[in-house]
């Protein structure tokens, strides 16, 4: 079903794209994908956005109820989710639509893997063609792992997550207490933002080792091609952020 479904549909859309656009090389075509298939599940990514909005906003409510009931475990779910109902949020539903994208993201890296050195013909519909593989981008050798492309995700990746939705309330949340987090913040609270600012300059390291030691072990000609699409990723998401906050935060305000 995966393999049906989800893998192929992916690969004959990326060999297509290059099959169309024979003037193309692969990482142009690898961007241009990329930024297809985001706006094709943009409309999900949307609404799991917009629930993580919605539960930073009510978190000082939250946090009272917790403080109100912190004896009684069962009274403050039963609070919490009469809170949640009352403002019209579903906060399982963010997750279910994340966890719904995962397995064509993780499909689109497969696809990646299997572009270069060659492409194959077994795994094409009849009525797409196997192209000329131009295996570059912009000059760039993508069959051989790239330090400068792996800086660009490193650095992409640590904007992403310093201006997404959950670290900017974050800052404005310690900003609008004088500098520091509100007393009202549980445990749990604090341990998420510690997380989160931790995280920020944990994954962007993490980025790039991963993609200039630890895949080209294993797929030397895949890791630059993977950088791409990390990037192309990481800049969509933070645009996609922009956009939501723009939109539907900024201008309740």
């Amino acid at each position: 079903m995966y393999n049906t479904f989800i893998f192929k549909p992916l690969y004959n859309g990326l060999v297509g794209l290059m099959d169309l656009l024979p003037w193309i090389d692969v990482g142009i075509a690898v961007i241009l994908f990329t930024i297809i298939i985001r706006l094709i599940i943009f409309p999900l990514s949307k609404k799991a956005l917009l629930t993580q909005v919605q539960m930073k906003a009510v978190e000082p409510e939250i946090n009272k109820l917790k403080a109100q009931y912190a004896n009684d475990r069962q009274a403050q779910g039963l609070k919490v989710m009469e809170l949640y109902k009352s403002k019209g949020i579903k906060p399982f539903s963010g997750v279910l639509l994340l966890i719904v994208q995962l397995p064509i993201l993780l499909a689109l890296i497969s696809v990646f893997y299997k572009i270069i050195p060659k492409i194959d013909p077994t795994l094409l519909y009849s009525f797409v063609h196997v192209p000329v593989i131009k295996p570059f981008l912009l000059g760039l050798d993508l069959t051989k792992p790239n330090i400068i492309l792996a800086l660009i995700t490193a650095v992409i990746q640590y904007f992403q997550i310093h201006y997404s939705i959950a670290s900017r309330q974050h800052r404005e949340m310690i900003a609008n207490n004088g500098g520091k987090l509100p007393a009202t913040t549980d445990f749990a609270s604090n341990m998420a933002n510690t997380m989160n600012t931790q995280m920020k300059f944990m994954l962007p390291v993490i980025a790039f080792v991963s993609l200039y030691w630890l895949i080209p072990v294993q797929f030397p000609q895949a890791a630059s091609i993977i950088a791409i699409y990390w990037s192309v990723s990481s800049l969509f998401t933070l645009g996609q952020e922009l956009y939501i906050r723009r939109k539907h935060i900024d201008n309740k305000k």
